[in-house]
């Protein structure tokens, strides 16, 4: 039999990303802002050129940082993920641009800005908002409308712009209070188990689940634990995927301490069969 799965503590942080967070403190210091962009736009075309572009002319000595432009078309669950995996290592006041889905949804468009958790967040009406912020943003104001075919480009762009450039959330657009709304998968808490979702495919198609490792604690107390997906079971932690064997399964808490499996040295999603919202237990030894 194989063993249960116990605790690791988290990994250190190593010289160079002080380095990086003592950069953006330079720049807070210095009064500048700093927009991210987070698009479906591609890799293959001339829309992110064309992004960049309007923003030399809004703006040519911003700083701009490209999260992705790699998002699945008009995936609004991946670019949540994806934001909500890196935002907050980013410093507060920063301008997060999401050119996903962006013409909003519904006959007649819609953009906003949200401010959560000391971030601010440039979008289309589109349910992105709310599930990034669990439907609770601090404020909300709703952008003018505007007739264009690229609304990342020409609504979104100026209001980010304005923002970095020291504007207030009411000097874009009125305080609204409703946004289209689209709710998280929850995850689910018993006395023995706790059953969570896939939430995301990466890239090396490792599974990223919505199951915290504040939530596993919550429930184990300590306990020793199984991991069940599909018809397989991995029955102990790794601190990373290259720590176990070529092709086994692994588990691991990633740096935002969600639960994932992958293979090693493998595509989970396609050797187990298991996608975006496949279930997930964490079964927990009763003692």
């Amino acid at each position: 039999m194989g063993k249960t799965a116990r605790y690791r503590p988290k990994p250190a942080t190593f010289a160079p990303v002080r380095a990086l967070e003592q950069y953006y403190e330079k720049l807070r210091n210095e009064g500048m802002g700093l927009i991210t962009l987070l698009t479906d736009f591609g890799y293959r075309d001339h829309y992110v050129a064309a992004l960049k572009a309007r923003l030399l002319h809004l703006a040519p000595g911003l700083p701009v940082v490209d999260i992705s432009h790699g998002v699945e078309p008009f995936n609004i669950a991946h670019a949540v993920h994806v934001l909500q995996a890196v935002f907050r290592d980013f410093p507060a006041g920063t301008v997060h641009v999401i050119g996903v889905d962006d013409h909003g949804v519904g006959p007649e468009p819609g953009w906003q800005v949200a401010l959560f958790q000391g971030h601010y967040f440039v979008a289309g009406d589109n349910g992105i908002l709310a599930l990034l912020t669990s439907g609770a943003p601090e404020q909300l104001v709703a952008l003018p409308a505007a007739i264009t075919a690229s609304p990342t480009r020409d609504v979104l762009l100026p209001a980010a712009v304005a923002l970095a450039q020291g504007a207030t959330l009411t000097d874009l657009g009125p305080l609204v209070t409703t946004f289209h709304q689209l709710n998280n998968r929850q995850v689910r808490l018993q006395d023995h188990r706790v059953t969570g979702h896939v939430a995301h495919v990466d890239h090396y198609g490792n599974l990223i689940t919505n199951i915290s490792r504040t939530a596993v604690e919550a429930v184990g107390h300590g306990r020793g634990f199984t991991i069940h997906f599909g018809r397989d079971v991995v029955h102990e932690l790794h601190p990373h995927f290259s720590a176990a064997p070529p092709g086994e399964a692994v588990a691991v808490f990633n740096s935002q301490d969600c639960l994932c499996l992958g293979i090693c040295q493998g595509n989970a999603s396609e050797l187990l069969g298991l996608h975006f919202d496949s279930q997930v237990d964490v079964r927990f030894k009763v003692e």
